[in-house]
Order: C-alpha cells, then sequence, then structure tokens
C-alpha cells in the first residue's frame, strides 16, 4: 500500500499532527506500506505569521513543493510538479484536500485514469456561503470522482449527501482535530500553577481573531448587560487574540475596560492558549459564520463548558444544549444572555458540564480518527488488487 496526501501548506500544525498519527498507525498496522505528504506551499499569505514553532515538529514523510506562500503559486506551477511528485510517488491510494483547486481535481481524473482510488477530505457545509445551483452541480460532478471521503464533521458529512455522495462512502466523520495530547499536558500544567482561591473571580473567554464575523460586538454588549445581575458580579470576560476589530472593542467595553472586568490580552501561539483556557471557566464562540471552530475542540478537551453559536460548523456534532454547554442563534443577544446566565447562576454545575464535554470531544480523538483513515486506505487498496 502506497498512500500519497496532497495538502495545500506545511504550517498547519493539526493536519500535521493527524499525518504524523496516521504515520504512527501505518508502520504499527501495515509496516510494509509507505506514506508521504505532499504539502503545494508554506503558507496562506494571510497567515505568514502563524508559523509552527520549533518546538512542536510532527515527524511523518513530507516535502514541500514551493518554498513561498500558497497564495503566489499559479495554477500552471502547481498542476506539473503536482504531476511529477505523484508519478514519483506511484501511489495505489492518492487523498486529496482541495476540491476547489483544479489542479488537485485535475490530479484526482489523472489518477482515476491511472486506476488509482481517490479519498477527497471535506470541511465544507451548507454553512459556509451562499452557493449558486451551477457551482453547485459542479462540484457534485467533481466530488463523486472520488472513491471516499473524510469529513470534518456531521455538517460536512450531510454536505457531501446532498452532493449525492453515498453514506457508505463517507469512511471518516469526524476529521476535525487537534493536537489534544499537548493542549491536555499545558492546560494541567497551567492548573496546577493556579493559587487556590475559593474567592476568585470567574472567566468567560473567547479565543481567536478580533475580526466583523466573530460577532464579537454582541459578546461584549451580552456580558455588559448580564454584570447588572447580582449571580454575574463575579465574573469576568477575556479576549485572546488580535485582528482588525480590536479598537472598536475596546471602546465598546468603556468602563468595564478600566475597571478589569473586560480585559484584551493580544493574541498567542496555539500551544500558548492552554495557558489562558485554564484560567477560565466557559468557551465563548459568538461568529456570524465559522466552517468549524477547532477551539471549541481545544476547551472540550480541557473538559470546559462551551456556549458556540449555531452557525459554526462543529455546533451540531460538538455541543448538547445543557449536557456540555448551549448553541444559540447568534442574532439574538437574549439568546446569549440565557446561556452565560445559566453559568453565573449555577456555578456548582461547570464542573460536571465540563466532564460532559469530555465524553462528547472522544470521536475526535486525533488518534481514533487516523485509525480509522487507516483503515480507509487499506480497504481501498485491497479493492484495487
Amino acid at each position: 500500500m502506497r498512500v500519497l496526501v496532497i495538502h495545500n501548506q506545511l504550517w498547519a500544525h493539526y493536519k500535521s499532527k493527524l499525518f504524523f498519527e496516521v504515520n504512527e498507525c501505518l508502520k504499527k498496522e501495515y509496516p510494509e506500506s509507505t506514506f508521504k505528504v505532499i504539502h503545494i506551499a508554506l503558507h496562506e499569505a494571510s497567515r505568514s505569521v502563524m508559523k509552527d514553532d520549533e518546538n512542536f515538529q510532527y515527524d511523518y514523510p513530507y516535502s514541500v513543493l514551493f518554498n513561498r506562500s500558497l497564495d503566489s503559486v499559479s495554477f500552471k506551477e502547481r498542476l506539473p510538479a503536482l504531476v511529477k511528485a505523484f508519478e514519483d510517488f506511484n501511489p495505489t491510494v492518492l487523498n486529496v484536500t482541495g476540491y476547489f483547486d483544479y489542479a488537485q481535481v485535475l490530479l484526482m481524473i489523472y489518477a482515476r485514469f491511472k486506476g488509482v482510488k481517490v479519498v477527497l477530505s471535506s470541511e465544507s457545509s451548507t454553512m459556509d456561503h451562499n452557493r449558486s445551483a451551477l457551482k453547485e452541480r459542479i462540484k457534485s460532478w467533481i466530488i463523486n470522482r472520488a472513491d471516499a471521503f473524510f469529513c470534518f464533521g456531521k455538517s460536512s458529512a450531510d454536505y457531501l449527501l446532498s452532493l449525492g455522495v453515498k453514506e457508505s462512502q463517507i469512511a471518516v466523520k469526524h476529521a476535525a482535530v487537534v493536537d489534544e495530547d499537548v493542549i491536555k499536558t499545558k492546560y494541567a500544567a497551567a492548573k496546577s500553577r493556579l493559587v487556590p482561591d475559593i474567592s476568585r473571580k470567574r472567566k468567560f473567554i473567547y479565543v481567536g481573531r478580533l475580526a466583523e464575523e466573530k460577532n464579537l460586538e454582541i459578546l461584549i454588549e451580552s456580558f455588559k448587560s448580564i454584570s447588572e445581575k447580582q449571580t454575574a458580579e463575579n465574573w469576568d470576560l477575556l479576549f485572546v487574540g488580535d485582528g482588525p476589530a480590536r479598537q472598536k472593542l475596546e471602546l465598546l467595553s468603556g468602563t468595564f475596560l478600566s475597571d478589569n472586568r473586560i480585559t484584551f490580552v493580544g493574541g498567542f501561539p496555539w500551544y500558548k492558549v492552554p495557558d489562558w483556557l485554564a484560567a477560565c471557566d466557559i468557551l465563548v464562540l459568538p461568529s456570524k459564520s465559522e466552517p468549524w471552530g477547532l477551539v471549541v475542540n481545544e476547551a472540550m478537551v480541557c473538559g470546559m463548558p462551551v456556549i458556540v453559536s449555531e452557525k459554526c460548523g462543529c455546533a451540531e456534532d460538538l455541543v448538547i444544549n445543557h449536557q456540555n454547554g448551549f448553541t444559540f442563534d447568534p442574532d439574538s443577544q437574549q439568546e446569549l444572555e440565557t446561556a452565560m446566565l445559566f453559568f453565573t447562576q449555577n456555578p456548582e454545575k461547570i464542573a460536571s458540564t465540563g466532564q460532559e464535554s469530555l465524553k462528547l470531544i472522544q470521536p475526535f480523538s486525533s488518534k481514533n480518527v487516523a485509525r480509522e483513515m487507516v483503515a480507509c486506505y487499506e480497504r481501498l487498496d485491497n479493492n484495487s488488487k
């Protein structure tokens, strides 16, 4: 079995974690197999500052076709480079991760012509953006060139089903993974450093870009509103992240900012986020649009309750109302306030609610997902013989 994965960019640490686990599983279960990941470029231009830290290197076989930003690599450059990489490796199974990239689409078609089985990894869902009927027909034709599919979650699986994919073809339904090992270790270490203080203030936390689509104004207004309630007097709101909306959000915070009830601490690399999660109690993700929302995975592997906009791709998979948190309409401040007030009025339920998060996140374990991916590769490889 020779498995070749085509991936857009090297600087994507959670994908690297998954590729590492796949490689480890293949070495253990099928030691005669060969595995390689071809990264087209280093990073997207807008995310060049998010280079993976050298302290977290993931050991798996890979090469990078272009040592520059993905945005700068033209179709005319990437197509021949991908075909050459394909021919040099000579795979029995090809896993592409970008059906919106016509170079990868043509590689899929070429692979099928050569008798190679094709797996398509999909993160898209019906909530991503408005879609035209013509584009959906084209997309349906493209994806049905694949033999099997790996999906981020239920929303992406349902979208593929709507495009004509068969249920039996969806081999993985929980591919939205994080590096739970590092996150849990960092979180536990940060918790152990906290000085026990029964009177400490509790905190809601948001982690991510400070941008318009994140709907952070409603979070600030909701917090200011519930702060008038007696049960919320001992609660603060923390923002971890940076972005173009920061100044506007700080102005909106008003006296809550000067009184340190609302705090903006700036952006931090992913492996430092658990330090902030450890000092907080409830994660809130109020986005108007979010393909998934991996920060929810991060909070849940730490055993935290979550309040998540129903427009986030992860909401259907990861949040069960009154079990591990709440979902809400991002256009309804009242719904968000009600969810936040539940925890201010029932702080004794935070720990048990967080335990439910730990249960619900289990199917998204990177090791479990890697095993499911490898089982799919092996099945397709056997069917091609």
